[in-house]
């Protein structure tokens, strides 16, 4: 991941060649099938059968016979990560694969054909006595139909390469079962498929019989707008401006006017918004108010910001428990004066409560400048908040009182069981929201009571979730993957409409999962997840976003929406299950990111496909253009 692209990729049919030597630089000697000839003597017969036996012990003319082996695989190993120098290396040329249960504590194994389902075990693969790691997503499997190949990540990059096209595709299917199995602690009938997906979801579990229609009318439609033939971008990044932060920085606030800003522990660093990025203005709004005594809220960093009325005020939140995003309650800065003007308490019924998130009420309500309401998320709870009293009166910081109560308009107040995590906000005002146990639900703005549709988990907490301006499509970030959604359908009249104003019926698309190369991931390093996963930000109807970016330790990974979306990609051909796209584009820091997002459509210039990108580290702000010459394919 980044300037040098290695050989990860590389066709492994030619064992030969000199990259693909073996660990100990043994040569390779492929397998010769042994010939007699009919003028051979018995004497040169004696003496043929002594060579080979010899040759034999030696393991120089007869390697171990791929078909006595049980699930039979060549190992390799990569090395030389992502420098000019990476290769691929032999590391068995005969050695078997087994997926075994991992039974608890006494590490007892049990083979795959033995054990089924029981208590908290889990399934492992091992691979000869090189690799065993746990199935789980955390593996980046990736697969190569074309090579009967699958690549993954433990503790190093490792490659299996089977010997027939039926062996890889038993592999493959075993894999899937046993993820299933570890992910949901059930097995992997169809039964139970169905259990956790239910039948209106079937192409989430059969994407070989889903309907791709949806995708490729997409895909057609932007093309017929553009009114041009399909392009291909070749993508420059260029850095163009990076400067120093003013203390340790928490978010980044974009704006779609003049000016974008940066949280941090000393208050909030403003930035001039220009068509190459943003460019420090050299002032920081410290953070300051009215109060006298000061307030818990006062004392710790906020964690969250959201501008509103023009991007003339700014929210924030700060956690009141270490360690926990929930928030008692929030401030309102007024960004011309620097003063927090008021700092509300979030209750209702006369009880005090908690939110995890908020969020603007629509993709573009912070332009306007009567916004007066926002979106709340906790655990359990989805709701809108108004600033204005319900009686009427404006209400002020009341110096040594009191803190305002916001006026909860409306929203559901769940149960149990919901697991919020986070929300956004479509253009629309309909309103996304991922859950702990990978749950994505859709909910109109005229009711939060219940979800219109709900999409399954695949198994992995939803840590974030954005929507495009149209409500067409829906991008989850997980830990180990971003997840595409189409929430288009056809009702019973033959109107396309999204999954947020109906029920999709029984027709959903397939997703698509956004990964990390094994190398990349690798690369990357194993305690860093993706988070903030984003589209690119357009404020308009008919205006469609090119690009999703989201965040993994010292990279901002970016991928080309239109190619994420064609369902003739490379990255799509030769794969079983679900799509996965690998096609990105990669930004290097030299510390770990704390955000990344594009600014505002209205600065991307003629030359350009995109409006340039913004990443925010602790210590820096950085701002890259991506600039590149269209072509036709």
């Amino acid at each position: 991941m980044g300037t040098y692209r290695s050989r990860e990729g590389q066709d492994l049919s030619s064992d030969t060649d000199s990259e693909y030597q073996s660990e100990e630089e043994e040569p390779i000697y492929d397998y010769v099938e042994r010939q007699e000839t009919p003028q051979a003597t018995s004497s040169s017969k004696k003496t043929m059968d002594e060579i080979d036996s010899k040759l034999k012990s030696l393991k120089l003319k007869y390697p171990p016979n791929s078909q006595t082996t049980i699930n039979p695989v060549k190992l390799y190993l990569h090395i030389g990560g992502n420098t000019p120098n990476a290769k691929w290396v032999l590391s068995d040329k005969l050695t078997s694969y087994k997926f075994i249960k991992n039974n608890g504590p006494d590490d007892s194994d049990s083979d795959h054909e033995e054990s089924r389902g029981d208590g908290d075990s889990s399934w492992v693969l091992k691979v000869g006595s090189r690799v065993k790691a746990r199935v789980s997503t955390e593996m980046q499997l990736k697969m190569f139909g074309d090579q009967r190949r699958v690549d993954f990540v433990n503790n190093g990059v490792w490659a299996l390469k089977f010997f027939s096209d039926d062996e890889y595709r038993k592999f493959v299917s075993l894999f899937q079962d046993c993820l299933f199995e570890n992910v949901h602690g059930l097995s992997a009938t169809e039964e139970n498929k169905l259990k956790i997906y239910s039948k209106d979801f079937i192409g989430w579990f059969k994407p070989e019989i889903a309907d791709d229609s949806m995708w490729e009318d997409a895909v057609e439609e932007e093309d017929s707008k553009s009114g041009e033939q399909p392009v291909r971008v070749d993508q420059d990044l260029l850095e163009e401006f990076e400067e120093a932060a003013n203390g340790d920085v928490q978010s980044l606030s974009l704006g779609a006017l003049d000016n974008s800003f940066l949280v941090n522990d000393l208050g909030v660093q403003v930035f001039r918004n220009y068509s190459k990025g943003i460019h420090g203005k050299g002032i920081c709004v410290k953070f300051d108010s009215n109060r006298s005594g000061g307030s818990s809220l006062e004392r710790s960093t906020p964690k969250k910001a959201m501008l509103m009325k023009a991007e003339t005020n700014m929210m924030l939140t700060s956690p009141f428990k270490e360690g926990k995003p929930h928030s008692t309650g929030i401030k309102q800065l007024d960004i011309d004066t620097g003063k927090i003007v008021t700092e509300w308490k979030f209750e209702k019924d006369g009880t005090d409560i908690t939110m995890r998130d908020i969020t603007n009420d629509t993709k573009g309500s912070q332009l306007d400048p009567s916004e007066s309401t926002f979106l709340g998320l906790d655990d359990n709870r989805l709701c809108q908040w108004d600033m204005r009293d319900k009686r009427g009166i404006v209400q002020d910081i009341v110096k040594g009182g009191d803190s305002p109560v916001l006026n909860w308009t409306q929203g559901h107040q769940f149960s149990r069981g919901t697991n919020f995590q986070c929300f956004a906000s479509a253009g629309d005002g309909s309103i996304v929201v991922g859950s702990r146990d990978g749950k994505i639900r859709l909910y109109s703005r005229t009711s939060m009571r219940q979800a219109k549709t709900a999409f399954p988990g695949l198994g992995s907490p939803i840590t974030h979730v954005d929507v495009t301006y149209d409500g067409k499509w829906v991008l989850g970030t997980t830990d180990t993957y971003l997840i595409l959604i189409c929430t288009l359908f056809t009702d019973k009249d033959g109107k396309t409409k999204t999954g947020f104003s109906g029920r999709m019926g029984n027709k959903i698309p397939a997703p698509r999962l956004l990964k990390l190369t094994p190398l990349d991931s690798h690369m990357a390093g194993a305690s860093n997840k993706f988070h903030g996963g984003h589209f690119s930000w357009v404020t308009e109807n008919g205006k469609q976003e090119r690009h999703l970016v989201a965040t993994v330790g010292k990279f901002s990974v970016i991928w080309d929406f239109q190619r994420v979306k064609n369902s003739a990609h490379d990255c799509y051909r030769n794969q079983q299950g679900l799509k996965s796209c690998y096609c990105y584009k990669t930004v290097l820091k030299d510390e770990s990111i704390v955000e990344s997002r594009f600014m505002h459509d209205k600065y991307a210039v003629s030359d350009s496909p995109e409006a340039p990108l913004v990443v925010a580290t602790p210590m820096k702000v950085s701002s890259i253009s991506l600039s590149g010459k269209r072509s036709r394919g």
